[in-house]
């Protein structure tokens, strides 16, 4: 069994080292809890880029945009310098598991452009992948760059085998068979935060894929906008009442709700996941093993990180 923490929160919003600390204390109160394994929503820190709807995001060269961009950038996390280290102390102290949404600015790619990313930290504390999202949704183009399929990977935990994406990407069928093939049973999406994503799909995923099913999103109102953002005013006016309302919830292997879907609050439930409902389900059903015809169809996964150039030679 593995007791699951789901914690539907309010950003810190475009601030890195509030949105870690917050991160830190809500690791440690589902260790409280005896929490095996956590997860945060998508771009979770610093936060979602919702300011581009409403503020002229498509507006080329626009000096608005690239102030907003470039306070955005500042605030993303870069790995390589050590960003994400007090949360894994946080998680090996906790022996506990997660999945973090961040907006990455990795040095492999000039340490500038960003990425919406999908972090995965082992119960020792170990960075153990980071998915880039394969393609950011309309808007986020704006913004994010595309990834790579280095991140489609699995991760052994106990009895289960945990994979993840980000938001749209869990309609991406090919990308969903990719985790399928490495032996997921619970699956792990990840969104901004809104019932209308997740209602329908969570349980469809959980279907499909004979797994556990769990969304994990965001709740966003105006007031979480910070007075530091450029343009803090603009933004909040463009905002509405409640772009992002929620909607975090776990699907049984069968389909059936273990969480409901919560609309517009902010807290951590928990639940366990059992791994005998998965071998129930798998009987008549199991889309890598005796359903599959690799014979017939089979996916080739390109998983190489991608970059601009490869050195030969030299020290």
């Amino acid at each position: 069994m593995i007791k699951l923490a789901l914690p539907q929160l309010a950003p810190a919003w475009l601030n890195r080292d509030a949105a870690l600390a917050l991160v830190i204390d809500t690791i440690k109160d589902a260790a409280a809890q005896n929490a095996d394994l956590i997860v945060f929503s998508e771009s979770f820190v610093p936060g979602y880029p919702f300011w581009l709807d409403g503020t002229g995001g498509a507006n080329f060269n626009n000096a608005k945009q690239k102030e907003i961009f470039a306070h955005y950038s500042d605030q993303a996390i870069t790995i390589e310098d050590g960003h994400l280290d007090e949360v894994c102390a946080a998680l090996k102290a906790a022996k506990m598991a997660a999945y973090l949404g961040i907006v990455e600015r990795p040095r492999d790619r000039s340490g500038h452009s960003l990425y919406c990313s999908f972090v995965y930290i082992n119960q020792a504390g170990a960075i153990k992948s980071v998915h880039r999202k394969l393609q950011p949704t309309y808007e986020e183009r704006l913004v994010w760059a595309p990834g790579d399929g280095h991140g489609l990977v699995t991760h052994r935990m106990g009895d289960f085998t945990l994979g993840g994406l980000n938001c749209w990407e869990n309609w991406m069928p090919l990308s969903r068979a990719a985790l399928y093939a490495q032996g997921e049973d619970v699956h792990v999406a990840c969104w901004p935060g809104n019932m209308r994503n997740t209602e329908d799909l969570t349980r469809m995923l959980a279907k499909e894929g004979r797994s556990y099913s769990v969304s994990i999103s965001a709740i966003m109102r105006p007031e979480d906008v910070r007075d530091e953002t450029p343009f803090a005013d603009e933004i909040r006016r463009s905002l509405g009442d409640m772009p992002a309302n929620g909607g975090s919830c776990v699907a049984a292997p069968d389909g059936t709700w273990v969480l409901e879907p919560l609309i517009g609050e902010i807290g951590t439930r928990y639940c366990e996941l059992d791994p005998e409902l998965v071998r129930r389900e798998r009987q008549n059903f199991d889309p890598s093993g005796h359903y599959s015809r690799p014979d017939v169809t089979r996916l080739i996964v390109n998983a190489k990180r991608q970059s601009l150039a490869e050195f030969e030679g030299g020290d």
